[in-house]
């Protein structure tokens, strides 16, 4: 039995890293459904993706063409979806901003039993989307072994 019923991906503008690593993770095959999605802390309109960004996604046989930046609410949080950012920072944010909404809220590094930041690319050469895109789909990989652990675990009760 799954854990969360949904993955929301944080970052800060919505419109790299948050969807590199929703296309990632969209790639991934879990045991059970579930929603994958991001959200940025600062959102003022729908963006599309960077193209620096898409031009990486692309190099890999992904996409995210039609992605628009979408801010993160109050009503993304519930019970059954799971919370993942970027940085230790918007992680702080989040729960200092939606107290007792803020459920299920991790970095992703630190829900993969990780230290760090990803950090953010924006502004820099294709190369640097490159690294950012290297280390997003090393620690997904990883994202993905745990919640199919966490499946198999939650399973085994029922």
């Amino acid at each position: 039995m799954k854990k969360y019923d949904k993955l929301t991906f944080i970052s800060h503008s919505d419109t790299c890293r948050g969807p590199m690593a929703e296309a990632l993770m969209q790639g991934k095959l879990l045991l059970e459904d579930i929603i994958i999605d991001s959200r940025g802390m600062i959102v003022l309109f729908p963006e599309p993706v960077n193209q620096k960004a898409e031009e990486v996604l692309k190099q890999h046989g992904l996409t995210m063409e039609g992605h628009e930046a979408a801010p993160l609410t109050k009503d993304d949080f519930d019970n059954r979806t799971l919370m993942l950012t970027m940085e230790a920072g918007e992680k702080e944010k989040i729960l200092e901003e939606y107290g007792d909404l803020a459920k299920n809220v991790y970095t992703v590094m630190e829900y993969c039993g990780k230290e760090g930041d990803i950090f953010n690319p924006i502004g820099k050469d294709i190369p640097e989307y490159g690294k950012c895109f290297m280390i997003l789909n090393e620690v997904i990989d990883k994202l993905a072994e745990v919640i199919k652990e966490e499946e198999k675990d939650d399973s085994s009760w029922v």
